[in-house]
């Protein structure tokens, strides 16, 4: 059974420690492809360095919306330069909007709508951070698509309602569900986690943060632990775990263009 973490965040303090102990676990639980999301170009120099040293892992370049401080047209270009010129970046961002933790929605939108311009023109997938801006989120993009086309990508570590998940899939992106979906009270997502068409679903961890039951009490996730995401929506979808990994991991390779495995036994549990 193969599964792809399709966010990972393996750049930070919290991996330092045990890195390949990390590795040995997800080979261990079958993960076979992972992409790394970027926050802000201080991180771009190691997430490349990490993607060229481990085989199986990809990442994307792009600005956060809570860093839109940092943007400009020269940050803009040197992302499309990346983005060009290293085969393993895989995606555009994490980009996107958060009404959570900032107000500055205009710096958001012109650093966001600038990256999906990349994207569109580098035929690169977007990875969508969408908190508190749903509705802002979905106007903008069907906006977008009426004077540039569409852009393909993912909503990442989805959180919102059947209706806003409902939204985006008519934009015709994937979704994709972390280790909130595995938590207790956490009632639309998983109400959104049965409606997604097989083909459009996605895994992630969102690691370091957001650790699935049964690893919650954990103070860092690791990418292993898609495993408890995967049966999580198994269960929600009454489907076997294998289908959703299998189908899952094809949808990740659809999406990212990555290059796709032929299945594997797990060898351990998490």
């Amino acid at each position: 059974m193969n599964l792809i973490d399709t966010h990972v965040h393996l750049n930070f303090e919290a991996f330092e420690p045990d890195f390949e102990a990390v590795a040995q676990r997800w080979r261990e639980a079958g993960v076979v492809r992972l992409v790394h999301s970027c926050v802000e170009p201080s991180e771009f120099e190691k997430i490349q360095a990490l993607a060229h040293r481990y085989p199986e892992l990809f990442f994307a370049v792009g600005l956060h919306p809570l860093d839109v401080a940092q943007w400009s047209e020269s940050l803009g270009e040197r992302i499309q330069v990346l983005a060009a010129s290293d085969p393993k970046v895989v995606a555009i961002g994490e980009t996107g909007l958060d009404f959570y933790k900032a107000d500055n929605a205009t710096e958001q939108f012109e650093a966001f709508e600038t990256q999906l311009l990349i994207a569109q023109q580098l035929n690169l997938p977007v990875i969508i951070h969408c908190r508190d801006a749903a509705l802002a989120m979905a106007e903008f993009l069907r906006q977008f698509w009426q004077q540039h086309g569409s852009v393909k990508g993912v909503m990442h570590c989805w959180g919102g309602t059947p209706q806003e998940t409902q939204w985006f899939l008519d934009l015709g992106f994937f979704i994709s569900f972390s280790g909130t979906v595995t938590f207790k009270n956490a009632t639309q997502i998983h109400e959104s986690a049965k409606m997604v068409p097989e083909n459009r679903l996605l895994l992630e961890t969102d690691c370091p943060f957001l650790a699935p039951v049964p690893k919650r009490g954990e103070r860092r996730n690791e990418p292993a632990y898609v495993y408890h995401v995967a049966q999580r929506i198994a269960e929600l979808r009454n489907s076997p775990l294998g289908e959703i990994a299998a189908q899952t991991t094809q949808n990740a390779c659809q999406l990212f263009n990555l290059p796709c495995l032929t299945e594997q036994p797990v060898l351990a549990q998490v």
